[in-house]
């Protein structure tokens, strides 16, 4: 950890937290104590002025004692020994009479996948701010249409360390940084609006480059031009062909939440039960990386100290592997995946996605185009929600076009894409070899936690989605 950042060594005597510790997790299976440092600032500029700029900061630790499915949990801002006292009695009480085995500590690493400066000292807020103003003129000069923009940047570094009852200390620094632009035009009385962003762990300078932001503000205006001309979207079940990039979020939401190994080991996921058996078409494989450099979704460890990993989850079509924390994994004889991960020390860890990504095949994009007779071609995403249990979707677009004759037509709007997760799967019909990842712009929330995560897939045919629109199909 850099040399500011030594909770230990300032205000915790290292010796007398591990006894601590210890005595928390007397005859438990497994438990930590998590500590955390962040920051993070955001500047948002809108209708030609800077309308906020916020500062954050928190601290804090959480302590965690597990036996069996119960965990004890007790967290406080206040690092001092008489809180992780208190602490250590609270969560001690998941333990009971003991008798536990504790499990091993998990492997250390050296590997490093992204830098520790902080994003938001990579520019002064000046900067910031003329960079905001800057983007707010060029897309007004770009297009006499423009009647708003809204641009914002974000930084943040978080700084945990984690100190295992056997002794063993990791540590992770882990910066984030993103940029977002919304463009609203108008033409004869009628608005629409686009929207663009990007970001990762990395460092805020780059992203505010007037060769980086500028090729975003051109998409976001893009996406507004062509929503301008967009006809009332059709409805009814039919194929659709979903672009590469950040489409697979839909995946992420409608098989992704499904393959955690928690909702597999209560048996309330669709998935439940059936390992190593056909749950997609052939040629379908997807996995969680948690280890590509400087992505949104990639964490060099997991929030219970455990080094992330790449998981291939589904492998041609046949389900190999749930993504697994230390609880759920040892419960299911799997052991941990890499993906324990909680949104802060005032919360637990939990199974949870980085990068979920589906791999690209061997067909051409245009190729799947011209195959597709008469459905919706979809390349960007809005919201969506699912349902685990069921598997069902509910996810609007941003930017689709209709499809006749593998003719790509006008754009469509107020599309939805309704299906489950299991079916379209098994309904996959064309997987292009154009897989790409996102911007860099997702975020997951999951019983009421909310991390940052990555998506990736290549062009793809799904057959017999239904499609909600407010024209007939």
């Amino acid at each position: 950890m850099p040399d500011d950042f030594r909770p230990f060594d300032t205000r915790l005597d290292e010796g007398a937290a591990l006894a601590l510790l210890r005595s928390a997790t007397d005859g438990a299976e497994d438990g930590e104590l998590f500590l955390e440092r962040r920051r993070s600032e955001v500047l948002a500029f809108d209708d030609g002025r800077l309308r906020t700029a916020s500062y954050d900061a928190a601290e804090g630790f959480g302590l965690r004692a597990v036996k069996g499915e119960t965990a004890g949990y007790a967290h406080s801002t206040e690092i001092s020994e008489a809180a992780l006292k208190r602490a250590a009695e609270t969560a001690r009480l998941a333990v009971g009479d003991g008798g536990g085995v504790l499990a091993d500590s998990p492997l250390p690493t050296n590997r490093k996948l992204y830098g520790d400066d902080d994003p938001i000292a990579g520019a002064s807020f000046g900067v910031k701010v003329e960079t905001l103003r800057e983007i707010d003129a060029f897309l007004r000069d770009l297009d006499p249409r423009v009647v708003q923009v809204s641009a914002s940047v974000a930084a943040g570094l978080q700084e945990v360390e984690i100190l295992r009852p056997d002794g063993l200390r990791v540590a992770d620094i882990r910066p984030m940084s993103r940029i977002n632009i919304s463009v609203i035009v108008e033409e004869n009385g009628r608005r629409e609006q686009g929207g663009m962003g990007g970001g990762g762990r990395v460092g805020l300078t780059g992203l505010i480059a007037r060769d980086s932001w500028e090729p975003v503000a051109r998409e976001a205006l893009r996406i507004a031009r062509v929503n301008l001309r967009a006809e009332a979207a059709p409805a009814g079940v039919m194929d659709v062909v979903l672009g590469p990039g950040w489409p697979g979020i839909l995946l992420h939401e409608a098989i992704g939440h499904g393959l955690e190994g928690d909702a597999n080991r209560k048996r309330s996921s669709a998935f439940a039960g059936l390992m190593g058996q056909r749950i997609a078409a052939p040629g379908v494989t997807v996995v969680d990386d948690g280890t590509i450099p400087d992505r949104r979704g990639s964490i060099t460890v997991d929030d219970e100290g455990t080094p992330s990993g790449r998981t291939v989850l589904i492998e041609d079509g046949i389900l190999k592997a749930y993504m697994q924390d230390r609880q759920n994994g040892r419960l299911m004889g799997t052991g941990s995946t890499g993906n324990g991960r909680r949104e802060s020390f005032a919360h637990t860890p939990m199974p949870r996605m980085t990068n979920t990504v589906m791999l690209g095949g061997d067909s051409d994009p245009a190729d799947i185009l011209a195959s597709l007779g008469d459905g919706l071609y979809a390349v960007g995403f809005g919201g969506g929600q699912v349902d685990i249990t069921s598997g069902k979707f509910v996810f609007s677009c941003t930017e689709a076009y209709r499809v006749k004759d593998g003719k790509v037509g006008a754009p469509v709007k107020g599309a939805t894409l309704i299906g489950d997760g299991a079916t379209a799967l098994n309904h996959i019909r064309g997987i292009g070899n154009d897989m790409s990842l996102d911007p860099g712009i997702g975020n997951c929330g999951k019983a009421g936690q909310w991390v940052p995560v990555g998506v990736g897939q290549p062009t793809l045919m799904i057959g017999g989605l239904t499609v909600g629109g407010s024209a007939a199909g």
